[in-house]
């Protein structure tokens, strides 16, 4: 068995680097929390240079599994003790195997390659909800989204947990501003559909084939005037009259399954 450097320190260096990731202050990093994410990292080719685990014999099966994958690609793995993996885990029961891994280019041509299908997320300011909304665009073929504006990091541990590894593969890039992200779409030959909570089109008679851009708005707030207009259409979700909106994941997800539907 390969023994491995051992970290007892909260307040050894590599700790620090990894508690800097969990926070989005190391922009040049992502945290992978978990056997899955790690997993799905490996699998998706992605450089992860440092793993801590714990001591053998606090060692799943999983995670020993993973050791030699980790092993191959030159990942450098060290050992920590319970409160070190506390240190590093930010979830509230402290995982097996935490990593730090490379952040992912920006992949903006790949978005629009093709008959593309886009989500433009708007100020989607709740890390889970990001992920939900790559997870789902994923799931129904999606090209690619783009996270525009004050959005939360697509990257960071909690939207990367929330899309189960999604973000790993699915072509992602970030715009600070809004209206830049529209137009980019529009000038890749998308048509720009704009979800909004009441007075558009009737989603089931929406024309969502072709190269397409689905823009969904933040929590509570939705998409400001400014970016309603600027879309071709404009696409309501119908609701129960009780109901006023839906959580901004479920709308894209309803979009983005009724654009494949059409697509189909």
């Amino acid at each position: 068995m390969t023994a491995f450097k051992s970290i007892s320190s909260r307040h050894n260096p590599l700790v620090a680097r990894f508690r800097a990731a969990a926070h989005n202050e190391d922009e040049t990093a992502v945290l992978l929390d978990g056997v899955h994410l790690v997993a799905e990292a490996i699998d998706a080719g992605l450089r992860i240079e440092h793993a801590i685990v714990g001591h053998g014999e606090a060692r799943g099966a999983e995670v020993a599994g993973l050791l030699p994958r980790l092993e191959n690609s030159g990942t450098s793995i060290s050992e920590g003790t319970s409160a070190v993996l506390s240190a590093v885990s930010p979830v509230r029961s402290s995982s097996e195997i935490v990593a730090l891994a490379r952040r992912p280019r920006p992949q903006t041509a790949r978005i629009f390659e093709g008959s593309a299908l886009v989500v433009i997320a708007c100020g989607v300011q709740e890390p889970g909800n990001v992920g939900a909304i790559v997870r789902v665009a994923e799931a129904a073929g999606a090209t690619g989204l783009l996270a525009a504006g004050p959005c939360a990091d697509p990257f960071s541990w909690k939207a990367l947990r929330g899309s189960m590894g999604s973000a790993l593969r699915l072509p992602i890039a970030v715009n600070p501003d809004e209206h830049a992200a529209v137009e980019a779409a529009k000038s890749h030959g998308c048509r720009t559909v704009a979800a909004v909570p009441r007075d558009g089109e009737r989603l089931f008679d929406a024309r969502l084939a072709g190269p397409l851009a689905i823009l969904v708005g933040s929590e509570g707030q939705g998409l400001s005037p400014a970016l309603v207009d600027a879309a071709d259409l404009r696409v309501t979700i119908p609701m129960a009259a009780a109901v006023e909106s839906l959580n901004t994941a479920v709308s894209a997800a309803l979009l983005l399954y009724e654009a494949m539907r059409q697509r189909l």
